[in-house]
């Protein structure tokens, strides 16, 4: 069996930037098993299958895999997907809806940039939360934290999220993913993202995470439009809308390599 895959850099517009992650199109569902493998294989942040949907109201069913475990959402991942179908498998295609564990995902073409309509997962604060966070993150001080799927760990300024020195094997023993965040200089917020429990020490641009970043600096900032820049060390940029129960993300990609898996 040969499979197709394609990799890009997600959330950029220059090649070594943004996030890499391995797209696949099926015709139908392998097993599990051996997506995980062939994950675990692309040790990438994730790697994306599709397939076509039987859902009516959607045209490909996708999962997505870290190279530890399958997760029920990925925004980088979907962006290079629907960035596979619009240029190389459907070119006509403006619009493309997937059926996901995280319900119904569309991604629009709009000129040069892909937009992402995504649920809003509004993080609540907690006062309780894994002891030695601050010196696992390597952070001098947390005004809050928040959960909704991850944790949201607010900090004060831009630096302190730029510096922060994790220690990955503490925030592992936490199985925890941990978004920290703070008000950004020249864009509205920054983040960064750990996911070691997941496999991933720290993810370069992470699509998931900001379904709980933008409601969360919407309410806070009072706008429902937003820049952000994850400050990884690969960097990323997305632009930011909270629209109601939903949000927009929206960001480019660029197309890396093409391949043949062969099993």
């Amino acid at each position: 069996m040969n499979l197709t895959i394609y990799q890009l850099d997600a959330f950029t517009n220059r090649l070594f930037t943004g996030n890499p992650a391995a797209v696949i199109p099926l015709r139908k569902w392998i097993d599990a098993e051996l997506m995980q493998k062939i994950a675990m294989e692309n040790n990438l942040a994730e790697t994306a299958f599709f397939v076509p949907s039987k859902n009516k109201k959607a045209d490909f069913d996708i999962r997505w895999f870290t190279p530890e475990l399958e997760i029920n959402l990925c925004g980088h991942a979907t962006l290079a997907s629907a960035q596979v179908i619009f240029e190389i498998l459907e070119a006509k295609k403006k619009k493309v809806v997937f059926n996901s564990k995280s319900g119904l995902l569309t991604v629009t073409k709009k000129k040069k940039m892909l937009e992402m309509d995504f649920p809003s997962w509004k993080p609540e604060k907690i006062n309780e939360y894994p002891p030695g966070l601050k010196e696992a993150l390597g952070v001098n001080e947390i005004v809050a934290v928040y959960k909704h799927r991850d944790l949201l760990v607010e900090l004060n300024q831009e630096e302190e999220v730029r510096q922060a020195n994790p220690d990955f094997s503490a925030l592992k023993k936490t199985g925890e993913k941990i978004i920290i965040t703070a008000p950004g200089k020249e864009v509205d917020f920054v983040s960064r993202f750990f996911a070691p429990s997941a496999g991933i020490d720290e993810d370069p641009v992470t699509g998931s995470a900001h379904s709980q970043l933008i409601p969360f600096w919407s309410e806070k900032l009072g706008k429902k439009k937003m820049m952000a820049k994850q400050l990884s060390r690969r960097g990323g940029d997305i632009y930011c809308e909270q629209k109601g129960e939903r949000v927009i993300m929206g960001g480019t990609c660029v197309f890396y390599m093409k391949g043949t898996v062969t099993l």
